[in-house]
């Protein structure tokens, strides 16, 4: 059973309550690094330029693989509070719908104030590794409809 957009915003819900019980921003930060360190091994082969994320400070690899029906991303940084951004944007988009992904904004970023709480140059990062899996969710849904 493939996931549908309630759970996407189920997966959001998930994150602001866990945010919610962090006392302070530094809570927050550690629980983001703690999130990166924890990341799956991103395979060194895929460090390279063709899935190089431009528009980060940090350096971002981003591979994603359409495998029935889900889009399958693979994700990782040199730093350890993107690496957690990285993870925090898996638990929402990471195995879904193309459909659903592009029909479900990261509504998480502001709820949790994280858009304020980052640094200009991350917050940007940020707002390009969404638009990136989006643009990769529209080629995705694009690639699912000329093989239907």
């Amino acid at each position: 059973m493939s996931a549908t957009a309630a759970d996407l915003n189920a997966a959001q819900q998930e994150i602001v309550e866990t945010f919610g019980f962090l006392e302070d921003w530094t809570d927050r930060y550690q629980y983001l690094i703690d999130l990166g360190r924890q990341m799956p091994a991103f395979p060194e082969e895929c460090k390279t330029e063709q899935y190089r994320l431009k528009g980060c400070q940090s350096q971002v690899w981003i591979k994603t693989e359409l495998k029935d029906g889900l889009m399958h991303i693979l994700a990782t940084s040199d730093s350890s509070i993107v690496a957690g951004l990285i993870a925090l944007l898996l638990r929402v988009y990471g195995d879904r719908r193309p459909a659903d992904i592009l029909a479900t904004p990261p509504d998480f970023i502001r709820q949790i104030q994280l858009d304020e709480h980052l640094s200009p140059t991350r917050s940007n990062g940020l707002a390009a590794m969404v638009q990136q899996i989006r643009q990769m969710a529209v080629e995705a849904l694009s690639q699912q409809l000329r093989n239907a």
